[in-house]
């Protein structure tokens, strides 16, 4: 007897757990407001400009920097102004590239959160051995999105192997994280 009262209290106070029940179904209002797209989740300053992330080089280290920028530039937009190197003010501050004479970039798209980027044959004598730092800084910048999770590269339509932090070579999609030992943190 005592082990039947004991099941029916436990059933009794574990029925009243959790959420009430209520008689019908209500409906669910979506919250007010736009829903942000991941290309609109960049921080805005009062004057209505965002943030842009862009990787250079400093003391043949990878380093992000934030410039402010009127609009979210798309993919190929956001890599045209990597290319275009630091400004004055940056480059008193250390910064440098890697890109000019290291790899020639066609451009860039993206597909879902792959950021592709078409680079051209470079030339025999570019005089430049650090193509680890120069597609480290091309991943580093356009990883920094909320809508690209990793960059591809491509040269006349095939996937190209790239090198990574540690020197070896990936066709695959990458992401800032293959070139960890090279960023400042």
């Amino acid at each position: 007897m005592r082990r039947r009262l004991a099941a029916v209290l436990l059933v009794a106070l574990l029925g009243g757990c959790g959420v009430p029940v209520d008689d019908s179904p209500r409906p669910l209002l979506p919250p007010r407001g736009s829903f942000p797209s991941p290309a609109d989740t960049a921080t805005a300053d009062p004057d209505g400009r965002v943030d842009e992330t862009l990787c250079f080089v400093r003391n043949d280290r990878l380093e992000a920097l934030t410039r402010w920028v009127d609009g979210i530039p798309d993919v190929d937009t956001q890599l045209q102004h990597l290319l275009a190197g630091p400004d004055d003010a940056e480059r008193d501050a250390g910064m440098a590239t890697a890109l000019p004479g290291t790899i020639t970039v066609a451009g860039a798209t993206a597909t879902g959160t792959v950021a592709m980027v078409d680079v051209r044959e470079a030339g025999d004598e570019t005089g430049r051995s650090d193509e680890v730092l120069a597609f480290g800084q091309i991943v580093c910048t356009l990883t920094h999105r909320s809508d690209v999770d990793s960059v591809a590269f491509r040269r006349d339509g095939q996937p190209l192997a790239v090198p990574r932090a540690d020197g070896s070579l990936s066709a695959l999609p990458l992401t800032a994280a293959d070139y960890r030992p090279l960023l400042i943190r």
